[in-house]
């Protein structure tokens, strides 16, 4: 195992977003054990917001500048321009970083890298070095990325109706609500996106035999992962930290260190609550929610009366949401407002009964794999699709009902959370769910688990094949 230590290396390039560095960083983890070396190359949009990089034997780090450095200012109609940056700087800091890993005796065998990154799969390409996709969302959304661009492209054209039921093989009945924003959007500063999934089913379709590797597991999406013909797909999931799912000492094993300062004590005034008794209230690391919407979500809490921990971040510009609300000093008798917390920890927490999320996919499998129930407020982007497996095909939360306006009414919100919350036949059911998936998800990692042995089974053959 050690010779093969130093033989196989693997480049994994990630996109500069906390919801690609945390699945990556996992996967890493994973891959070491494995007798694999790992160079992890990102931007350092998003090393530089990065506090301890953690230090594991096998791993190593390989930032390079795409020009702004994590002081890009624009809003995410002007994302295309950090996309831009980060593939220019980043495709020539690549390139020369496997030229000067050969040159040192120490050359890449593999490239894998996640969505909006299928330039670094082309400039593996350039070097005759294979790559992989590692696909961090459900299996289910590039199933329908893959059909929406590919040889179902006419018919997702006449879906113009909200609530037409659309059948896709393999996958759930689904409505043109419940797709990814990006399959029907026509908004111009999304392009770079879109162009960019498309740019990758162009590419898979290209190779002869083409396998990606996904952040899931057979037991959640089987058909979604067995469905297409042309694309095998490979549950390695849940990518998230192993202790959560064995319940070992969890010191060693967070997430990337700390994004900001943290506040320690959020985790004192939940030991000093009940159990399943606290509203987990978090909208990930980059979605932005209006001032109105924070609003109806504050006196919706008031409504339920219940304590509620409720993570804000402050804006690009410095400034605090939560000063806003009208309802403020009403909220803060009951509940705390705190700018970051340890996500997997307030999980794993006794006293936390529920998640109020936009569903991004980490946060769905870390609900999730922590018997979490979930009340789904999604935004965007494949949020929309995971709430709908997440209310419909898995049962593990209910979604919240935006009005003719776009916006989720306090009244909404109170009725999902106690639904939730509440001693409901409902709310029993929805628990009981949780938990079965939990258990199915720490299954699925065993030594003989389903993604334990998909992994070994890709590395045999695909890296230390190669090496």
């Amino acid at each position: 195992m050690e010779n093969l230590k130093n033989e196989c290396h693997v480049l994994i390039a990630i996109f500069p977003g906390q919801g690609h560095i945390n699945p990556s960083l996992q996967f890493s983890k994973k891959l070491i054990n494995l007798g694999v070396k790992v160079t992890l190359s990102c931007s350092l949009t998003a090393f530089n917001r990065i506090k301890n990089l953690p230090k594991i034997e096998g791993l190593t780090f390989a930032p390079f500048s795409d020009g702004y450095d994590g002081n890009f200012k624009g809003s995410f109609d002007e994302y295309h321009l950090l996309n831009s940056a980060i593939k220019i700087h980043g495709s020539e800091f690549i390139a020369n970083l496997i030229k000067s890993k050969a040159k040192n005796g120490c050359p890449f065998t593999r490239v894998i890298y996640t969505i909006i990154m299928d330039w670094a799969g082309l400039v593996a390409k350039k070097f005759n070095i294979p790559s992989t996709l590692f696909w961090i969302q459900p299996a289910t959304v590039f199933d329908i990325y893959y059909y929406r661009f590919t040889n179902f492209a006419n018919y997702f054209k006449n879906c113009d109706s909200q609530d037409q039921i659309i059948e896709l093989p393999g996958l759930p009945s689904l409505s043109s609500s419940d797709f990814p924003s990006f399959v029907f959007d026509d908004v111009k500063s999304n392009d770079w996106a879109v162009e960019s999934i498309k740019r990758q089913i162009e590419i898979l379709n290209s190779e002869e035999n083409p396998r990606i590797l996904v952040n899931t597991f057979d037991a959640l999406e089987l058909n979604a992962l067995r469905v297409l013909k042309n694309v095998t797909m490979v549950g390695i999931g849940p990518s998230i930290p192993s202790s959560f799912l064995d319940e070992k000492d969890r010191k060693d094993n967070f997430f990337v260190a700390d994004m900001i300062e943290s506040e320690n004590n959020y985790m004192e005034w939940l030991d000093a609550r009940a159990n399943k008794s606290v509203i987990y209230i978090a909208f990930g690391s980059y979605a932005e929610i209006s001032n109105q919407w924070m609003e109806e979500i504050g006196q919706g809490l008031l409504k339920c009366g219940r304590p509620f921990l409720w993570v804000i971040r402050e804006t690009l510009n410095g400034e605090k949401p939560e000063e806003n609300l009208t309802c403020k000093d009403e909220l803060e008798k009951i509940g705390r407002i705190v700018r970051w917390c340890s996500q997997m920890e307030v999980l794993k927490h006794p006293s936390v009964g529920c998640f109020l999320t936009h569903c991004g996919w980490n946060s769905t499998l870390e609900s999730l794999a922590s018997g979490v129930p979930i009340v789904a407020c999604p935004i965007w982007n494949d949020q929309v699709c995971n709430a709908k497996l997440i209310q419909d095909v898995w049962k593990i939360g209910v979604r919240v009902n935006a009005n003719r306006e776009g916006i989720v009414k306090r009244d909404e919100f109170e009725r999902c959370i106690e639904i939730v919350m509440g001693g409901s036949e409902e709310g029993e059911e929805l628990r009981k769910n949780v938990k079965k998936w939990k258990d199915l998800a720490k299954e699925a990692m065993k030594e003989n688990g389903s993604s334990n042995v998909n992994l070994k089974a890709y590395v045999n053959e695909f890296l230390l094949g190669h090496c």
